[in-house]
């Protein structure tokens, strides 16, 4: 692998319905045998393939960067989050459990969790492989099989995950990879003998993909887009606000769901907030991702950088003001003069109604906007279809807790931002989706339960 950005990686053949059925049967055949084991035993195998990805770490990291885009020293972390994941699951698999329950005259009653099935995972191309993890580890835990398919463009690292969960021991077929765009998705999405569908990615997807799976009565799992609040008290320690709004917009380029894209700045602190980001953000480093020195990689592709760069220009139409970045970044070294770069761009003068505002960029757009009062920034911060993450910056205690009780986001942040545990349960409210990724959470959206009622006495019978 080679850093060649603008230039083509590998060739893959997109799954057709046949190889779709061929990876679900697969995953079936492996469903008996994986959801007959222990949780002990799935413990096992699932600590053995963190363990590899553990030991693995940089050259999975590269592949990831170059899969990507992003920072080497960013899709480390994914990495570390990745194997974590694993072993956060692994630990709860034999743990899981029903409950026994007393009835009258000495009967009884248990529940038993169990496995759904042939679960499907599509993903997305902004955290490939940690994506994979967040699926696959609850998924396997409860006993589930997985076929998942990453986004067509970020292709690559989610094969060497399946060929660890092999060499770690789980049955053969039960993590299948399957390659392509909307039309395997649609295979995947309507089979018959697929249990559940997890999916990573915009709401109009994730809008078709609740369609077809209502047809099949399939429970989903949707994790989209949003366009987070990130709310500065004046109050709040600047230089960790600071910190805050750079890593709640420029991880991964920008590329990042739940960012905290609406920076609301209470009005006494504006300028001095302002004046620091921006100074921050121009010296943000760009360029070869593979440099240990470089903090901001390459957008996707040309088309999303189009995107994004449409955005900037009409916030500059609607009225708002570039007060740094926005444009095009040229590297120095010649083998990455085709890649998709730009600046990190701060923009001022916002207003709550400019496109830039309302809508998700998906790149390095901070756009920053002042308020006066808390009961303001709350009602405002809530003024949005999405509800994926919010944050708040105070150092009033009770005024944190407050605002995060008021704001309509399933992911809130107190002096911080962007931080992902697996301990911790992550989705959204309203368009922003439903059902949970990670924590004990996600197992109620791999499992069903099942009610035994035993009687042990005569039945008590109307008739």
């Amino acid at each position: 692998f080679k850093t060649c950005p603008g230039r083509v990686l590998c060739k893959l053949p997109c799954s057709g319905e046949k190889e779709v059925d061929l990876a679900v049967q697969s995953a079936k055949a492996a469903f008996k045998i994986w959801s007959q084991m222990s949780g002990m035993e799935r413990c096992r195998v699932m600590l053995e393939a963190a363990r590899i990805i553990r030991e693995q770490r940089d050259e999975i990291a590269t592949m990831e960067t170059i899969n990507n885009g992003k920072s080497i020293f960013e899709a480390r972390v994914d990495i570390d989050v990745s194997w974590q994941c694993l072993e956060y699951y692994a630990g709860l698999a034999g743990s899981l459990a029903g409950e026994h329950i007393q009835l009258p005259g000495g009967s009884f009653g248990y529940t038993r969790r169990e496995p759904l099935g042939v679960c499907v995972g599509i993903g997305a191309w902004n955290y490939p492989f940690q994506i994979a993890c967040w699926k696959s580890g609850p998924a396997l835990a409860c006993g589930n099989a997985m076929v998942f398919k990453p986004s067509p463009f970020t292709p690559i690292s989610v094969v060497r995950l399946a060929e660890i969960f092999t060499e770690a021991g789980v049955p053969k077929g039960l993590f299948n990879v399957v390659q392509g765009g909307a039309a395997t998705g649609q295979f995947l999405c309507q089979h018959p003998d697929v249990a559940k569908i997890s999916f990573t990615g915009s709401v109009p997807t994730g809008m078709k993909i609740m369609e077809m799976a209502a047809k099949g009565i399939k429970p989903v799992t949707l994790e989209l887009g949003g366009k987070s609040p990130l709310i500065i008290f004046s109050d709040a320690d600047l230089e960790n606000a600071v910190k805050g709004a750079l890593m709640a917009n420029f991880l991964t380029q920008g590329e990042v769901c739940c960012n905290g894209t609406r920076v609301f700045v209470e009005r006494k602190i504006l300028d001095t907030f302002t004046k620091e980001v921006v100074k921050r953000t121009q010296k943000i480093k760009i360029g070869d991702p593979l440099l240990e020195d470089t903090r901001m990689g390459a957008l996707i592709n040309q088309p999303h950088l189009n995107r994004v760069q449409g955005f900037i220009k009409q916030a500059k139409e609607q009225g708002a003001e570039v007060l740094c970045g926005g444009d095009l970044y040229v590297p120095d070294d010649p083998k990455l003069k085709n890649g998709y770069y730009m600046r990190p761009c701060v923009l001022g003068n916002c207003k709550d109604d400019m496109t830039c505002v309302k809508e998700e960029i998906f790149g390095p757009v901070m756009a920053i906007l002042p308020f006066d009062t808390e009961e303001e920034a709350v009602e405002r911060a809530n003024a949005t279809k999405f509800g994926l993450a919010g944050g708040v910056f105070t150092r009033d205690i009770q005024k944190a807790h407050r605002v995060v009780a008021a704001l309509k986001a399933g992911m809130c942040f107190i002096n911080n931002y962007n931080a992902s545990p697996v301990e911790l349960p992550f989705g959204g409210y309203k368009s922003s989706g439903f059902g949970r990724e990670n924590g004990r959470a996600a197992i109620e959206y791999y499992s069903q339960l099942k009610t035994v009622c035993v009687e042990m006495g005569d039945v008590e019978s109307v008739f």
